[in-house]
């Protein structure tokens, strides 16, 4: 695939992915609350991405707060799977309006019942206290390849929108897992821990509500990679089911979306079907800017 087809069509996603998070505003309904209407992106899983009604959410309720308290965090439940052909409706409630601190609950609600359900607090600028866990040694993204040398050429479903459709550009440090046979952790004994770099594919504007929503959005990318890694799956293994249960993301510091993240991924644990991911986020200088928690079921086929 040449590469100016492949920037073309992710600067395409790009100005998908800011429409989708132009949410439409609707009013207030009877009991108070705030609402707001988006679309969504397409998706060839045949449901919503999870990262959409996540960073969805975060917009909703950042539109019904004082833009000088910034997002800090959010704790969220997926409760239903998105319908990719069905707007999807958020309702805000204020829950609360402190000195320094405001808190919002947020369902993104389709066909009358919710899909997502989620808490966010704001805070305003404060000094205090300031420490960080250091940044890893990695290779450049620059060094590594894109998903598109990868998969771009590749006559799959799923590989063409990984390489050509995703608004972002994605790229594994210890290798990629998209196909069968590219996990590097191939048995019980390696333990999944993974480096991604990841931005999206066009400048954003200089607004740090939008690059923080974004973040949420991406923060849904690879959040489950170590759990397949560490068993030796891959995304198109025949067979597999994942998807995200719940979600937690903490943002630490400014952030910019479209330079360069490294997200340090790890899974402390899978049970039950269910596998927990964990990241701490990195700029490029690695200043440690958010840490991403989020379990979600995974049944991979028995050999």
């Amino acid at each position: 695939m040449a590469d100016d087809v492949r920037d073309a069509a992710q600067a395409h996603g790009l100005a998908g992915l800011l429409d989708v998070l132009d949410l439409t505003p609707g009013g207030v309904d009877a009991s108070g609350q705030d609402l707001f209407t988006g679309e969504n992106q397409r998706s060839p899983h045949g449901r919503v991405f999870g990262g959409q009604v996540l960073g969805q959410s975060v917009v909703a309720a950042t539109r019904t707060v004082d833009p000088a308290r910034r997002v800090h965090s959010m704790h969220g439940y997926f409760l239903r799977p998105g319908d990719p052909s069905t707007p999807i409706t958020f309702a805000v409630e204020r829950l609360r309006d402190g000195g320094s601190f405001s808190a919002r609950r947020v369902h993104a609600i389709q066909h009358g019942q919710p899909i997502l359900s989620m808490i966010a607090s704001f805070q305003e600028d404060q000094d205090g206290v300031d420490h960080a866990a250091p940044a890893p040694s990695v290779p450049e993204p620059e060094s590594l390849p894109s998903i598109a040398d990868l998969v771009g050429r590749l006559d799959h479903p799923f590989a063409r929108y990984w390489a050509r459709e995703r608004p972002v550009d994605v790229r594994h440090v210890e290798g990629a897992i998209y196909l069968p046979g590219t996990s590097k952790d191939q048995d019980d004994d390696g333990d999944g821990s993974q480096a991604v770099w990841l931005r999206v594919a066009g400048p954003l504007p200089e607004d740090q509500a939008l690059h923080r929503a974004v973040l949420a959005w991406a923060s849904d990318v690879t959040i489950l990679e170590p759990v397949l890694r560490r068993h030796g799956a891959a995304w198109a293994t025949p067979g597999i089911r994942v998807a995200s249960l719940d979600h937690a993301l903490w943002w630490h510091r400014p952030v910019r979306a479209d330079d360069w993240l490294l997200f340090v991924e790890e899974t402390p644990s899978a049970s039950g079907a269910r596998g927990l991911g964990l990241a701490r986020v990195y700029d490029r200088a690695g200043t440690l800017v958010a840490t991403v928690a989020q379990e979600g079921m995974t049944r991979l086929p028995h050999p």
